[in-house]
């Protein structure tokens, strides 16, 4: 493995054990909205971010750097990381376990190291590319389900759904009597982890952001799954919107998504 796929994990469960520092801890003042009052920023997301930069400046100085809460630097580099402190912030605040660290390194566009980090569920998902994936260190693979009607589905929603009229919610209603079922767990990292390991089938959103799938598309595409954007051929990790899951599922899911719709859709970051 190479030294950066060993920092990423590092700084991963670094990270985790900061965010369980927090955990059940927050008080009122440590909480506030940003964008919309939905998208939270804790004094946990902070520390926590603030951790892995220092720790990728000090072992990686050259390299740039996109925080979902301190912003971005350097991003002409030639290698990026990409990082989510606490992705399921929501979940954190209301005590669900659901939450992760995400930290990705992409090389000229290219994800090469990907950890997804579930501190209280003590589950760590790892890849890097050409070399697999694995949870806690043993190797996994996307499910083998080909149908929709024999589908877990994962997808979720923008923080400003009720001002975007592209909301997702059409999409949701259409696919809600297709399927076994649909999941949504409040995180893009670990619905994308999930799906590496299939535990679920497929994951498909809108309005996403760098952050929220650089790391676990890798996870994907590392355990024989396939991430693209809905509209075949873009950029998945820039083009805010996604789908994964192994392949001829997620050709019957992006038929779907585009019923009616052909090329129309977003390329908007605006959760």
């Amino acid at each position: 493995m190479s030294q950066a796929f060993d920092v990423a994990v590092e700084v991963a469960n670094q990270a985790g054990e900061e965010l369980l520092r927090w955990w059940d801890r927050l008080e009122e003042k440590d909480v506030r909205s940003k964008s919309a009052n939905r998208d939270l920023v804790t004094a946990a997301d902070l520390a926590a971010e603030k951790i892995i930069f220092q720790r990728l400046q000090k072992a990686f100085p050259e390299d740039g750097f996109l925080g979902e809460e301190t912003g971005a630097r350097n991003l002409d580099a030639e290698h990026v990381w990409i990082v989510d402190p606490l992705d399921g912030t929501n979940n954190f605040v209301h005590q669900l376990p659901i939450f992760a660290v995400s930290v990705a390194r992409v090389s000229r566009g290219v994800p090469t190291v990907g950890v997804v980090h579930l501190p209280l569920l003590r589950e760590t998902f790892t890849a890097q590319r050409g070399q697999g994936a694995c949870r806690n260190g043993t190797a996994i693979q996307v499910s083998a389900t080909t149908q929709l009607a024999n589908a877990m589905l994962a997808t979720g929603f923008p923080y400003r759904r009720h001002l975007l009229e592209d909301n997702n919610l059409e999409n949701f209603n259409r696919l809600f009597l297709q399927q076994r079922g649909v999941r949504r767990m409040g995180s893009a990292a670990c619905d994308l982890a999930y799906v590496a390991c299939g535990r679920l089938d497929a994951y498909w959103e809108l309005h996403l952001s760098p952050y929220d799938v650089a790391a676990g598309g890798l996870l994907v595409k590392e355990a024989g799954g396939v991430v693209d954007t809905i509209v075949p051929g873009g950029d998945w990790i820039s083009g805010a919107n996604l789908l994964a899951g192994p392949s001829q599922l997620a050709e019957s899911l992006r038929t779907e998504l585009r019923k009616g719709r052909g090329n129309d859709y977003p390329s908007l970051g605006d959760r």
